[in-house]
């Protein structure tokens, strides 16, 4: 008889959750997946799938605006918001279909609905419809992903806030939009509902928007925000709501005086918390860290060996890819250690931010590397000189590697530009496979294409490294046959 009922429980059936039983299933492995809500987790239901579709819409309301840019009578747009919001629901039916209990059924996974809770080392408890229910598996993973974070503010209470969660129920466009955190979230949320005709004010306490990236590509962002009529607030500090005859009113400390900015409703985008309360992981001991992650080891492995972890619930990067990446790594130690085990390789993670443009990067940005003391050289391709952006009157933004000094290896690149997360996955592949920009430059690119763009960024960067004296002895070379 059996030891376990299964070789492998996950416990989350969003991004992370779903890769790591399927690379069990795939295995072999008998697996099982509990899910308290819907399967596909933040990504499919509240996160990258939804606002990729609003952002599509309110793409569409702004070329509407500015058709003259092309030639054409600029529109107004009618928006109806109500059907803007059902594109975005009927969005996510099509895609659910990739992420159902169906289809990982058919795919070898025992799927589950229920409030799984660790009771031990080796088992769980469930509680659904069909009464409570106990599993066991020699190993199991957490990817209970994280929810947003909404830290105590006084007067948070009296007013009715949105979170990424529950923003897609709403039926009717705020006339006053008041987000608040300037990150990838924040400055996308609060274009897209700018462009579909909300007042919108983007505050943060950081000197500037998207705080992690380099100046010049907040610089960029914020300018562009501004021009579509955003009002930016940078260093307000938020301390309370107040409620005055009807109206909901945030109080700041900007630079030591105190601002107010009345709103209709308010977007809190503040990041993530991972969900690691109330499902048993503080009775079996397991170590979190300082900012409340699961802790673990390379090998996604917590404090307690049978258990392991992956997606934004242990970080430290919040990326659905992110997620699906050490997915593989968790599923495939819990079952084959100590036989064979992997650790995590965090070496080359690109992200992008979806606004307009777009902000792409992968490895080092100058700040980060100037942080850490890390010496590098700069290379700076201006897509105002894109043919294909100049075609598409989309040509604000740049391309910026890092290199290695007097070395065309990549320690990083930041790319601000229409199409941005496209255009990244050429640093991405260089630099996973060791591959440095004379690589690329030496790579046929299609003319005209937004991706022509990196080969043109290697070849400045070709350019500034032609040794002096062989740009002269060509030059005396050619001297010489004029000659002959």
């Amino acid at each position: 008889m059996a030891k376990y009922d299964y070789n492998l429980i996950v416990i989350g059936g969003g991004s992370a959750g779903l890769v790591a039983s399927l690379i069990a299933a795939a295995t072999g492995a008998k697996v099982a997946l509990i899910e308290k809500h819907k399967m596909g987790g933040d990504c499919l239901n509240t996160g990258c799938v939804p606002s990729k579709a609003l952002i599509q819409s309110a793409k569409v309301a702004h070329q509407m605006r500015h058709a003259d840019h092309y030639g054409l009578k600029p529109r107004q747009p009618e928006i109806d918001f109500k059907s803007v919001m059902d594109r975005i629901h009927n969005i996510i039916a099509t895609i659910e279909p990739h992420d159902s209990v169906e289809r990982f059924t058919g795919l070898g996974v025992t799927c589950f609905s229920g409030d799984a809770r660790l009771t031990g080392p080796h088992s769980i408890s469930f509680s659904n419809a069909d009464g409570e229910q106990s599993l066991t598996a020699r190993s199991i993973v957490v990817a209970t992903g994280a929810g947003p974070l909404v830290p105590p503010i006084e007067g948070l209470e009296d007013i009715d806030y949105l979170t990424s969660d529950d923003l897609w129920q709403l039926q009717s466009l705020p006339k006053r939009l008041l987000v608040l955190g300037a990150g990838p979230i924040g400055v996308e949320m609060a274009q897209a509902f700018a462009r579909l005709g909300a007042q919108v004010t983007l505050a943060d306490m950081t000197p500037t928007i998207l705080y992690r990236e380099d100046n010049d590509v907040a610089k960029i962002i914020a300018g562009c925000l501004t021009a579509e009529g955003l009002d930016i607030r940078t260093e307000h500090k938020l301390l309370r709501f107040e409620q005055c005859d009807g109206e909901s009113t945030a109080v700041f400390d900007h630079r030591g005086e105190e601002t107010r900015i009345a709103f209709d409703s308010t977007l809190l985008a503040f990041g993530r918390k991972a969900n690691t309360h109330g499902f048993g992981l503080e009775e079996l001991g397991v170590t979190l860290r300082q900012n409340q992650t699961i802790d673990a080891n390379a090998f996604l492995q917590t404090n307690v060996p049978s258990i392991y972890v992956c997606g934004d619930v242990t970080g430290p990067y919040q990326f659905t890819h992110t997620a699906s990446h050490q997915a593989w790594y968790a599923a495939i130690n819990a079952l084959f250690s100590p036989v064979k085990r992997f650790k995590a390789d965090y070496s080359v993670i690109p992200w992008a931010t979806f606004c307009a443009p777009e902000v792409a990067r992968v490895g080092y940005n100058e700040k980060d590397a100037d942080a850490e003391c890390i010496a590098y050289e700069t290379t700076l391709y201006d897509m105002a000189d894109a043919d294909r952006a100049i075609a598409d009157s989309k040509n604000i933004g740049f391309i910026k590697v890092l290199t290695k000094p007097g070395s065309d290896k990549i320690i990083g690149a930041t790319i601000v530009s229409e199409n941005a997360g496209e255009l990244i996955n050429e640093f991405v592949i260089a630099m996973r496979h060791g591959l440095g920009l004379n690589k690329i430059l030496s790579t046929i690119h299609i003319y005209p294409t937004y991706s022509e763009a990196n080969k043109l960024a290697a070849g400045v960067w070709r350019k500034n490294h032609v040794p002096a004296v062989a740009v002269k002895l060509s030059t005396l070379f050619h001297a010489l046959r004029r000659r002959l």
